[in-house]
């Protein structure tokens, strides 16, 4: 088969676009830096590298028989940042991507959103119905905003024109192919223990949520794209993960003495952080298609530490 990633020099993009290179699937890479992604994937047999800017129109000739669409801000910073640069490369991707599908009679595209859609539900565990309240009128809503109108989308371009897709709602996911000096709480926790030291709490750490690791994820994903019903959401996430921030800070500074958890609350303000939540999602609805996780969060993070070590 031909697969075509959005957003393919991202951590997702890049870690489907090897995986299905190295299971012998044609690849187009779809990315705004071409330069990055052609020093990313150049040496790699099967894998076409296109220019594309999801929030206009892609102009390039492809053909694809599956789309995944992983092409969107991840940075928390950004989303306070640039909400309307947030929105507009979710909202308009997302209609991009459906539209070229649609014209070229694509036979699957998978959209990857995320956990973020489900606000502040008040259920536990999380299935894929249960939402809680969002605050449109926070600047920090745009990310979660954007998902939500994004997905409605897909369900309405399955619905009216028969499009297939499946929308993948991650919860974070993180391994190797992150980048050192990622701004994202998980990835500061291990440039710490990496450096030998303290990790650094901006809030009180009481956040709950699941995690997956990025082979996980991608495993996750390419099920989908084989047997996910169009129009239909599926969470993403190992239920083993679950604990509050300062639960994690605490596992990992036990595995990785002398790093010890201090509390700072000062300038925790303009961070980007998400508004204090407790979500264990559910995923027996995407386990019932024969997923199943199988990297803890500690090994998770045993992992991407040794690849900053190996350079």
């Amino acid at each position: 088969m031909t697969y075509l990633v959005t957003g393919a020099t991202g951590l997702i993009g890049a870690a489907l676009v090897r995986a299905l290179a190295a299971r012998g699937d044609a690849v187009i890479a779809a990315a705004r830096n071409v330069g990055k992604a052609r020093s990313m994937f150049g040496a790699i047999k099967g894998v076409e590298i296109v220019e594309w800017d999801v929030a206009r129109p892609l102009e390039a000739r492809v053909s694809a028989d599956c789309f995944i669409h992983a092409a969107a801000e991840t940075a928390s910073r950004g989303f306070v940042e640039r909400p309307v640069e947030t929105i507009s490369t979710i909202v308009d991707g997302t209609r991009n991507v459906l539209e070229f599908a649609r014209k070229s009679r694509v036979g699957k595209v998978v959209f990857l959103s995320t956990m973020e859609v489900y606000g502040a539900p008040t259920s536990d565990p999380v299935a894929e119905g249960d939402f809680g309240v969002l605050d449109p009128a926070a600047v920090r809503s745009s990310y979660p905003e954007a998902k939500r109108l994004a997905e409605n989308l897909c369900a309405a371009y399955a619905k009216e024109f028969g499009v297939d897709v499946t929308i993948a709602r991650l919860t974070q996911t993180f391994g190797p192919g992150v980048a050192r000096g990622d701004t994202r709480v998980f990835a500061q926790f291990a440039e710490a223990v990496l450096e030998k030291r303290d990790i650094v709490l901006h809030t009180e750490g009481r956040t709950a949520r699941c995690y997956c690791y990025i082979e996980d994820a991608v495993s996750a994903i390419l099920t989908l794209a084989e047997k996910g019903a169009a129009g239909e959401a599926y969470n993403v996430a190992n239920p083993e993960t679950y604990c509050t921030i300062r639960e994690m800070a605490e596992m990992l500074a036990a595995a990785h003495p002398p790093t010890r958890v201090v509390v700072d609350l000062a300038g925790a303000e303009g961070r980007g952080y998400a508004p204090e939540f407790r979500m264990r999602l559910s995923t027996a609805k995407l386990e019932a298609l024969g997923w199943k996780p199988r990297t803890g969060l500690l090994e998770a993070y045993d992992n991407l530490i040794a690849s900053w070590r190996e350079g």
